[in-house]
């Protein structure tokens, strides 16, 4: 089918559902049929759902997120075309089918649990004609000291998130998505990202980041407060069900990280890098105390260490920490370019991040060796059943 009689199949509402694949293929001679085998690679994760997925799905070893802004003239009328092409795309590859022109079954049959998630940004909502619609934080995140954004790496109109285990379902999903928005949207920034591979670890385990820390060990465990921190409940009855994502892009300076002392690292962040456990002792989720003294009286835990810092100092300051490494290095001059895509999911960015991101920003040690390079807001919308579009109560069909 041409792109021309897709997009006619898809304004018409005849979205046609995928199915799954869920296995994979070993052929043992040439001359015998392949025997099916279950593989991880088959995995798939469903994209229908009161709640669009890749964010409490357990994270995949690999993430890409590509902002677009809209094209000059664009109407609510292409931004309803844009997305139902989008969300037919994003039903089919996530159970492992290519979309409806793309004759390379191949190139999509193992999803590695791929997921696709979409954001709104200030910008779509203007275009919609509902700008009064955007949540106020995201449209106006406050300037933050230590900020040191560049344009390239902030702002879009749509975000495109798509993760997956396995790079190569994940490559051949972002370009489908990209190529069908092309004619409407164009491309501002894409970041890619990368956490431990699957299995190299038990299930369950905090992922390390680049500085060897142990990164979201404190999130909310599975379960009401897990929904209750990142869903909203109250609000536009076309955001219920969604949620409000920060995504910061934070260098690091690892070269002068891996000089300093160890006892100094762990100081610096309040806890241990082997096991994620307080300076002041317990297990990896226990909480650091900062009453705790030595012999002589002095805190233990410093009062600029980050995990003090970041501590959500009330209910409405959890936030669900989605973090992947980058690695964009070495540059020329043989220093690393890498550091920390921050993806923080939260009901409402107002009382969540920004409360703890300025605490981090008067008084964090760790700001010596990190700095926020990139900044975007996104309005995530609840998800959708077979035949509905993503933010349709937003966007209208």
């Amino acid at each position: 089918m041409t792109a021309v009689g897709r997009r006619a199949v898809l304004v018409g509402g005849a979205v046609v559902a995928g199915g799954g694949i869920v296995g994979g293929a070993v052929a043992l001679r040439p001359d015998r049929p392949a025997v099916p085998v279950p593989t991880a690679g088959g995995e798939t994760v469903a994209f229908h759902g009161p709640h669009q997925a890749g964010i409490t799905t357990p994270a995949q070893a690999h993430a890409v997120f590509t902002a677009l802004d809209l094209r000059p003239g664009s109407g609510p009328g292409d931004v309803r075309r844009l997305l139902r092409m989008l969300t037919d795309d994003a039903g089919r590859l996530t159970a492992g089918r290519p979309p409806l022109e793309a004759s390379d079954p191949e190139l999509p049959a193992l999803p590695s649990r791929l997921t696709v998630t979409f954001g709104f940004g200030p910008g779509l909502f203007d275009v919609l004609g509902r700008g009064g619609e955007c949540p106020a934080v995201l449209r106006d995140l406050p300037a933050f000291a230590t900020d040191r954004l560049d344009p390239r790496w902030s702002g879009g109109d749509l975000l495109l998130q798509v993760c997956s285990d396995d790079p190569l379902p994940l490559s051949y999903a972002l370009r489908r998505l990209v190529r069908s928005a092309r004619s409407i949207a164009t491309v501002r920034w894409t970041q890619r990202g990368f956490g431990p591979a699957r299995g190299s670890e038990p299930a369950g385990t905090t992922p390390r980041n680049l500085m060897g820390q142990r990164d979201g060990t404190a999130n909310p465990p599975a379960g009401p407060e897990l929904d209750d921190t990142v869903w909203v409940r109250d609000g536009p009855g076309w955001l219920r069900g969604g949620s409000m994502l920060v995504l910061r892009r934070v260098r690091m300076e690892l070269d002068t990280w891996d000089d300093f002392g160890r006892e100094g690292k762990h100081m610096a962040v309040a806890r241990r890098l082997d096991t994620g456990a307080p300076v002041t002792g317990g297990g990896e989720f226990d909480d650091v105390d900062p009453r705790m003294v030595d012999g002589r009286g002095i805190p233990i835990a410093i009062g600029g260490a980050h995990v003090l810092r970041a501590t959500a100092r009330d209910p409405g300051e959890r936030m669900l920490r989605r973090g992947y490494s980058y690695d964009d290095g070495p540059t020329t001059d043989g220093l690393p370019d890498a550091g920390l895509l921050f993806a923080a999911y939260q009901a409402d960015a107002a009382r969540a991040f920004v409360p703890v991101q300025k605490r981090l920003a008067e008084s964090d040690v760790m700001n010596q060796w990190i700095t926020h390079v990139g900044s975007s807001t996104w309005a995530i919308p609840p998800g959708c059943v077979p035949g509905e579009v993503i933010g349709e109560s937003l966007v209208g069909r």
